[in-house]
Parts: C-alpha cells; sequence; structure tokens
C-alpha cells in the first residue's frame, strides 16, 4: 500500500482519513460498511465528521489499514503499542516491523581507531520523532498516541538509559512553563510502556488532550483526584477526571539540553 498523504492534525483528521483508507481499498461506503458490519449511513456520518467511531471500529479500521498506519486508528481507540503487542500472536507479531535494534548498525564514536566489538559500550537505537510537545499550558502537535508518528532520525543512547528500548523514543519540547527542569528546545526521552498512574506520582509525564495536543508535566497523585502541574508556578494546576480530555501516553525518563 502507498505512503498516505496525511492532513494537519486537526480535530476531525479521522474523518479525512477514513475516506482516504476506504478510497485506497478501492470500495464504496456500502462495502466498507459490511466489511465493519455496521450502516452505509454510520460509514458516511464518519466521512463528513458527523459522528466519530467508537473504539470497536477503531480497532477494526486499523486492521484494515495495515502496518503502516494502523497505530493511528488503534491511538484513537486509547490503545498503546504495549496493549496491541501483547494480544499479537507469535506469527502477527512477525508482521510488524522489525526492533529498530536489528534494522541498524551503531558505529563507535569518539576514536579515530577500531574498537573491540566486546569493549564498545552498549547502544540502542532511539527515533527522534517528528512531533514536538509544549510545556505545561502550552500547545504542542495534535497526537493520540505516539507509535504511529514518523521518525526524522535516529540517535543511540546507552542502553541503561532505555529501560524498554521497544518504546522509547525522543520528542522536542517547546515552551517555558517547566523550566528550570526542562528548557524551551531541549529532547525528551519518553517510554510509552508506562503509563500506569499509580506508578507514576511525581514523575514527568507526557499528556494528550484533543485541544492542546502533547504536552509535558508532573502528575501528583492526591487521594481523591489526581492533577498536572508546571515547574513555574505561575501556571495553574489541571486536574485529570473523566471530563478533563486529559491522557497519560508516556513517562519522561530523561532530557538533553543543547550546549549554551
Amino acid at each position: 500500500m502507498g505512503k498516505r498523504k496525511r492532513r494537519d492534525h486537526g480535530p476531525t483528521e479521522w474523518a479525512e482519513q477514513i475516506r482516504i483508507l476506504r478510497q485506497e481499498l478501492g470500495i464504496s461506503q456500502g462495502e466498507l460498511a459490511r466489511k465493519l458490519d455496521c450502516s452505509a449511513m454510520t460509514v458516511s456520518r464518519w466521512e463528513n465528521a458527523q459522528l466519530p467511531p467508537t473504539a470497536r471500529y477503531y480497532i477494526e479500521l486499523g486492521k484494515l489499514a495495515g502496518k503502516q498506519d494502523c497505530w493511528f486508528y488503534w491511538g484513537r481507540a486509547g490503545l498503546q503499542s504495549s496493549d496491541v503487542i501483547r494480544a499479537l500472536t507469535e506469527r502477527e507479531r512477525k508482521q510488524f516491523p522489525a526492533r529498530l535494534e536489528e534494522q541498524m548498525e551503531l558505529a563507535a564514536a569518539g576514536g579515530g581507531a577500531k574498537h573491540e566489538s566486546a569493549r564498545r559500550p552498549k547502544l540502542v537505537p532511539i527515533p527522534v520523532l517528528q512531533a514536538t510537545v509544549g510545556t505545561h499550558g502550552g500547545q504542542g502537535d495534535r497526537h493520540d498516541n505516539l507509535s504511529y508518528i514518523p521518525a526524522r532520525e535516529i540517535l543511540g543512547a546507552p542502553a541503561e538509559w532505555c529501560p524498554n528500548p521497544g518504546y522509547t523514543s525522543l520528542l522536542r519540547v517547546r515552551g517555558r512553563s517547566m523550566e528550570p527542569l526542562i528548557r524551551n528546545g531541549d529532547i525528551a526521552a519518553v517510554d510509552s510502556s508506562q503509563t500506569d498512574r499509580t506508578n507514576l506520582d511525581g514523575k514527568i509525564v507526557i499528556v494528550t488532550n484533543e485541544e492542546k495536543g502533547l504536552c509535558v508535566s508532573r502528575l501528583r497523585r492526591y487521594p481523591k483526584f489526581d492533577v498536572l502541574e508546571s515547574e513555574n508556578r505561575d501556571y495553574q494546576s489541571v486536574v485529570l477526571g473523566k471530563r478533563s480530555g486529559w491522557r497519560i501516553i508516556a513517562r519522561v525518563l530523561w532530557w538533553i539540553s543543547a550546549a549554551p
């Protein structure tokens, strides 16, 4: 399947992507409806942005989209890559792209002479995603899931810095509300397998919201509610409730800054 043209990640991007998917499959709205066990009117409402699909239909649309675009739909269903991979059979897992560390060779840097492989530091390749995350209270790129964002380049990082390398990626930070901890222009390493709030109290996390997009903040847990806080106390905290629209999609492991 050819590379699919994407629009900006606006609130109704899902409608355009469903229409493009159907056209690339070469089927009518009625035929897509039969594949998904729904009505042609439902498909029409999806494509006209009148009604978003339920999680069940997003999952089925992801299966039809194939490995290139499946995460767009599965992310809309609220699934993380770790959720899906655990549910796959061994045969199904082979249909997914090989892990990055199996696709590339890492050269030892810092010296002109060859190093013995046994003495080389253990590095893992981490993708730098084509997305920017805003700091608390700011605006980031609109994405529901990190798994389907393309990478612009690869950076090597020490293995001990990445406990779950298959779920680790790098994001550029924009904004100043997390200073002096995380500064404007920093690159943050994030782990998308760590999303359970019970293990993230006091940790820096990546959250997403349909209006604000990707944001970085600190999670604080209290007996009756959870909140997102900035390092700069001039910014108001955000209560994480069912109606807030915020969802945790990764934990920040570490970050790097450019030399002054």
